[in-house]
């Protein structure tokens, strides 16, 4: 039974994802793939299809566990929020405001309370709200590249689906096979992209997980690499002015912008082709995976 939903997941997300790719090229929701030297125009809010595809991959499961609908539910608002902020593109201050609020139904949800041993009662819950809106919005900003966000995504998933038990197992694994569906489209080169849709409820259901689970710290870890760019970027993300973006060569290769981020110390130490940059970045969350295992062997 723990491997039907993903099944049904993966075959879901595969079909899906292309039908929604075309209904957002001809209503016109496109935007220009920046890291290719023709830059092309790519259907963006492909995420509809995992906010479909997620939900409708855990009816068989959803009967075993009254939570696991309630915690769909929350992916599902975090989606509602990526499609205000892709229809509309609004400040960042605004997004993290609207993913707490959509956060706040994990208080409908019985929960361990205890974290590093201590037991926070009510006060966990206050840190599960932030914990999720987080991890919506780290794995929001670490993005831009064909793969990228759906990518990380996945890998992250599927090792906490390694660590977790019972229904939040299901939910991981699942997640992970509809990432997996959309990747086969959002890979380079990419025909879809993901838009704020995709990436916060990836997020979102990354941070779920993450404290239904008890696997706060192994969710932490995985979120290394997201961490470091937010951090390394918060001067930039809170300036209010461009200062320049990660530029491409005419070989192909990528240039760092002229700020401080995880993407750019890479393109610094290496110059890579986008598609390159990626697999280094899937590479270091592989990495980040099995020290988790090993951390809780």
């Amino acid at each position: 039974m723990i491997w039907v939903s993903p099944f049904i997941g993966l075959i879901l997300s595969l079909a899906l994802t292309p039908y929604i790719a075309g209904l957002m090229k001809n209503a016109g929701i496109t935007g220009r793939d920046i890291h290719k030297l023709n830059k092309p125009e790519v259907p963006e809010m492909g995420g509809l299809a995992i906010l479909i595809a997620l939900p409708l991959a855990l009816i068989l499961v959803s009967t075993q566990s009254p939570d696991i609908p309630k915690m769909t539910l929350i992916v599902l608002l975090f989606g509602f929020v990526g499609v205000i902020d892709d229809l509309t593109n609004m400040r960042q201050l605004y997004k993290v405001i609207l993913s707490l609020l959509v956060s706040t139904p994990i208080f409908t949800i019985p929960l361990n309370d205890k974290l590093l041993s201590i037991n926070l009662g009510v006060l966990y819950y206050l840190f599960a709200i932030l914990f999720i809106t987080g991890s919506a919005n780290l794995v929001n900003m670490l993005a831009g590249f064909n793969g990228l966000e759906v990518g990380t995504s996945a890998i992250i998933l599927l090792f906490l689906g390694l660590l977790t038990t019972g229904y939040v197992k299901i939910l991981a694994f699942t997640g992970c096979a509809v990432a997996l569906g959309f990747l086969w489209w959002n890979r380079y080169p990419a025909k879809v992209f993901p838009g704020d849709t995709g990436t916060l409820s990836l997020g979102a259901l990354i941070g779920i997980i993450g404290v239904a689970g008890k696997v706060e710290i192994p969710t932490l870890i995985l979120l290394t690499p997201h961490i470091i760019d937010f951090l390394l970027k918060t001067r930039v993300r809170f300036a209010g002015k461009s200062i320049g973006r990660t530029q491409i060569m005419d070989d192909g290769t990528l240039k760092a912008p002229p700020y401080l981020s995880f993407l750019g110390m890479i393109m610094r130490i290496k110059r890579v082709r986008e598609y390159e940059l990626v697999i280094i970045v899937w590479g270091i969350e592989v990495i980040l995976g099995v020290i988790s295992l090993l951390l809780l062997a």
